[in-house]
């Protein structure tokens, strides 16, 4: 019987607030589909910098009859002496892997031109001699690189210190600020809502004030009152997470998985692990937002 009362007084405040319920619904919605999006692309960039940190190697070039620098002698090479050191000083430097330098000569750089340009116009345009030694380097942290730079930059011999973090960093510098951007424009979406949800429920309360004064007088306590508007919240706040996570899943089903996975290749993508993973906290977040602010409410406009 009290149950029942329950789930009558419920659906009783869903139709009276019927305007401020959708209204709840579709802030929800709006809000934790960009929060949602705020947690993908999160996975997103650290999917990618594990990806391509793991790859980033360190090139040292080496000067060469016809290159220029601050460290190199017109017109000549750098000399076996000046390698030597070269691939001791990264050999000893501990941000170096163990095995982690490699001398790529002009012959297996013109090789690896080859492969990279083969049917291009440009492929024939450079010879062997044109080519430029260099030494890779392996680092044993990606992202503990500029001791290495530091440690060569100014060797003889060095005409340049090439790290793919100059390419990358920025890059992943954009993905963070749009990320951030997104939980931000999300959180003031979801305070939003916090806010329509207890005004909706202050309104509520206000509404039913004489059946909530009776249930007073005949020995009703707090909980028993205070439950069919925290239903209330809570289907609202469902109705958003439901429309949320469809329009999550939507975009990471026809964007990513359709769209990118296909056209961009080489570039490790979010799938539907990371999706769940947003999902669960969507919900989490939507609950505490219905809950929060009913309880809060309640707790002061049900003094009669």
């Amino acid at each position: 019987m009290r149950f029942r009362h329950i789930f009558s007084e419920t659906r009783a405040g869903l139709r009276q607030n019927l305007t401020m319920t959708l209204a709840v619904v579709m802030t929800m919605w709006v809000s934790l589909s960009l929060f949602g999006a705020g947690l993908l692309a999160n996975q997103q960039v650290d999917l990618m910098k594990g990806r391509w940190y793991d790859k980033i190697e360190i090139s040292v070039f080496l000067c060469g009859p016809d290159t220029s620098g601050d460290q190199c002698e017109p017109g000549q090479g750098a000399t076996q002496a000046q390698k030597d050191l070269v691939q001791q000083t990264l050999q000893a430097n501990p941000e170096v892997a163990a095995n982690g330098v490699y001398f790529e000569s002009k012959a297996e750089a013109y090789a690896e031109f080859q492969r990279a340009y083969e049917g291009s116009p440009i492929q024939d345009s450079l010879t062997v001699d044109q080519m430029q030694e260099s030494f890779r380097v392996k680092l044993s942290n990606p992202e503990e690189y500029q001791g290495v730079v530091s440690s060569v930059a100014g060797l003889k011999g060095v005409q340049k210190v090439q790290d793919l973090h100059e390419l990358l960093d920025p890059f992943f510098r954009a993905l963070n600020l749009l990320q951030w951007s997104t939980v931000g424009a999300s959180a003031l979406l979801l305070l939003a809502s916090a806010l329509q949800i207890g005004n909706t429920i202050r309104l509520a309360t206000f509404a039913r004030r004489r059946e909530i004064g009776i249930m007073r007088l005949v020995g009703a306590s707090n909980f028993y009152i205070t439950v069919p508007f925290l239903l209330e919240a809570v289907i609202s706040a469902l109705g958003g997470v439901v429309l949320a996570c469809a329009t999550l899943a939507a975009g990471v089903y026809f964007f990513i998985i359709k769209g990118a996975r296909e056209s961009i290749r080489f570039i490790a993508w979010i799938g539907w692990r990371q999706t769940s993973y947003a999902m669960l906290g969507m919900v989490a977040v939507g609950l505490v937002l219905a809950i929060v602010p009913t309880l809060v409410t309640t707790r002061r406009y049900l003094r009669v």
